[in-house]
């Protein structure tokens, strides 16, 4: 049996740095990009609802491609394994569609994997991006601009080494 990847962009793009998760995906769906077999990209936006029912469609992995502010500087590239063991609290009602969190739609995904007896991903990563801005307006900071790239080249490392077991982090990336 074939492993399915899912690489999902998060993000609202109408909020400055908020659209890097989206962006990168974008660059990652252009066409010349060669992705392995069994790797599907999607622009999920603010959709956090439509993409825990598309997990349960089947996927051995999750690449979440976010804004992540974890302090550094703006641009700074993040590489995450989700591994499950923190507490789950989403800021706002789980069914609200336009606040939901990776943290909450993982939740959410718990709850309809155990009513579907489907399986949820069994390994979840998140590339993430410092932000810079997060005001309202459209296009992403300079530093957050320049780091899609590298982003993409992150990605492609993890879905093309995935049956390793580990991923590669390119210089300048931290992984955490």
């Amino acid at each position: 049996m074939s492993r399915r990847i899912l690489v999902a962009g998060i993000g609202n793009v109408f909020l400055g740095d908020d659209g890097f998760g989206v962006e990168t995906v974008r660059r990652l769906s252009a066409p010349g990009t060669r992705l392995p077999d069994g790797v599907e990209t999607a622009d999920i936006g603010i959709r956090g609802v439509h993409l825990a029912y598309r997990l349960l469609d089947g996927y051995d992995t999750l690449v979440l491609v976010d804004a992540t502010a974890r302090g550094g500087a703006p641009g700074t590239l993040y590489l995450i394994e989700a591994t499950g063991d923190g507490p789950v609290a989403p800021q706002a009602p789980v069914l609200d569609g336009h606040q939901m969190s990776p943290d909450a739609v993982l939740a959410l995904l718990d709850t309809l994997c155990a009513g579907t007896g489907a399986a949820p991903p069994r390994r979840t990563w998140v590339v993430g991006c410092e932000p810079g801005c997060l005001d309202e307006g459209i296009g992403l900071s300079p530093p957050v601009a320049a780091a899609v790239d590298e982003a993409v080249r992150m990605v492609l490392d993890l879905v093309h080494h995935r049956d390793e077991g580990t991923a590669r982090t390119e210089p300048g990336a931290a992984a955490n």
